[in-house]
């Protein structure tokens, strides 16, 4: 039962679109659903090591973190302006299986580093792990590997599921592709801001 509470707690956390979202719809759209899924996996990856640092209570990792959140709140915001300002100018590939000098490698990282930069992620796994029954204090080892494997598996799935169904009206979108940039562009920036806000 922890297990299914744990993924629909990672699902639903993954869930509303914010920056990574429309990143990952924008790179589906230009490069396939692969380049969108390794997008989601990026942001899925940080979820797992806050997860982990709020289920484990690696409380000088994340005192540090939480203290310097103002600063890594700004990387992430310039951050994702470079990206809001790179996914504005982007040109629509001439064939879809054109990656533009992007690897998977890089779409991976670029997400992962954009969630890393929001170390309030930790308390509000806290509170959610808390929530489901969670304390350090009482709960198991097993207890807490269960946690964070219910949170990945879910925000896996997500992931998966929006890069396959936005993959499944990409021919209808696609012809609408350089205003689709320009708008997630300005989007992108506009909750960078609102972010640090």
């Amino acid at each position: 039962m922890l297990i299914l509470k744990s993924f629909i707690l990672g699902f639903s956390v993954s869930a509303p679109v914010g920056p990574i979202g429309l990143l990952c719809i924008q790179r589906v759209l230009s490069q396939g659903a692969t380049a969108g899924f390794l997008t989601g996996l990026g942001a899925a990856t940080a979820n797992i090591i806050y997860a982990s640092i709020a289920a484990f209570g690696f409380t000088v990792v994340s005192a540090f973190m939480l203290e310097q959140q103002v600063y890594l709140k700004i990387i992430g915001m310039v951050f994702l302006v470079y990206l809001g300002m790179k996914t504005y100018r982007k040109k629509p590939p001439q064939e879809s299986s054109s990656i533009k000098g992007e690897n998977p490698f890089q779409m991976f990282a670029s997400t992962l580093l954009l969630m890393i930069t929001n170390p309030v992620t930790i308390l509000n796994f806290a509170a959610m792990f808390a929530g489901l029954g969670f304390s350090e204090e009482s709960s198991s080892l097993r207890m807490a590997v269960t946690l964070i494997l219910g949170v990945f598996m879910g925000a896996v799935t997500w992931w998966l599921v929006l890069s396959i169904g936005v993959n499944l009206f990409k021919k209808n979108i696609t012809p609408h592709l350089p205003l689709v940039n320009k708008a997630a562009g300005i989007l992108i920036i506009l909750l960078a801001f609102l972010s640090l806000a």
